[in-house]
């Protein structure tokens, strides 16, 4: 049975034309099942790597052409073939997976943004792939803002992904604003830690700001999904400033209110 997820951003939403909702939603399966063997339920980590191995046996299979042998792939291996889409990226994203199991610390910033050049950076490019906008620029903007929702997330899920015995923050950072791991575990949402989450925040939204002339280069339904994602990830991170970094005790997420700014946001372009 499937984990419920929520999510600070539209996924294939009837804004999409309805020919690339199918490949969309296919990608996204792919990745949050993935996704799911690494984080959910009681596995031993020998089981989650052998579950993800699974997978990657499935790709190869998809990249030779060949029908997968778990059903719930097949979908997938349509997307890939009437799109065209590039395998490796696929991989990339198991291989992040898998480090989730293996590694739960990150020494600094450029180790997270290794890990997200593999969790996040292949959904936008994929996408990308979909929408037929492959030149350079494009991608990097797209890395850019994938990035920057990857960090957003691990900013709201501090907490949760402590008690999964992971921290995604940069541990020379921590140290250098008088952050330790005891303060995640108490919850103390003291003076440095404040500062320390500012700082991640303020980051996060200049990298955000980078990639987001993107959303200006796509044309109509698709540049406005994308605006609604960039202004759903401006959103949680104006949150996570108004409750100064405490997320131990206020987990921001997008509601309906927050959902409607979001939407004025996109159709005022950003």
């Amino acid at each position: 049975m499937g984990v419920a997820h929520y999510e600070n951003f539209p996924v294939a939403s009837i804004l999409l034309p309805r020919r690339l909702r199918r490949p969309v939603l296919a990608i996204y399966a792919f990745a949050r099942e993935a996704d799911d063997i690494a984080d959910e339920g009681d596995a031993s980590a020998r089981q989650r790597l052998a579950d993800l191995d699974r997978r990657f046996g499935e790709l190869d299979r998809i990249e030779q052409g060949l029908a997968p042998t778990l059903p719930h792939c097949l979908p997938l291996a349509t997307a890939v073939r009437d799109h065209a889409l590039p395998v490796p990226l696929l991989r990339d994203l198991l291989d992040a997976f898998r480090q989730d199991v293996t590694r739960t610390r990150y020494a600094n910033y450029d180790e997270l943004l290794d890990y997200c050049r593999r969790s996040a950076h292949p959904i936008g490019r994929l996408l990308l792939h979909l929408y037929g906008r492959t030149d350079e620029r494009s991608l990097v903007r797209s890395d850019l803002i994938c990035s920057s929702l990857q960090i957003i997330n691990f900013l709201q899920d501090v907490a949760i992904d402590y008690r999964k015995g992971r921290i995604y923050l940069p541990l020379d950072e921590m140290r250098q604003h008088a952050v330790s791991e005891t303060t995640i575990a108490t919850g103390d949402a003291n003076p440095q830690w404040r500062a320390f989450m500012q700082f991640q925040i303020d980051r996060a939204r200049a990298r955000m700001s980078a990639g987001a002339p993107l959303a200006a280069d796509l044309r109509g339904r698709i540049g406005m999904e994308l605006r609604m994602v960039i202004a759903g990830g401006r959103r949680i991170l104006d949150k996570l400033a108004a409750v100064e970094g405490d997320v131990f005790r206020h987990r921001p997420v997008l509601g309906k209110s927050d959902w409607a700014r979001v939407i004025v946001r996109a159709v005022a372009r950003l």
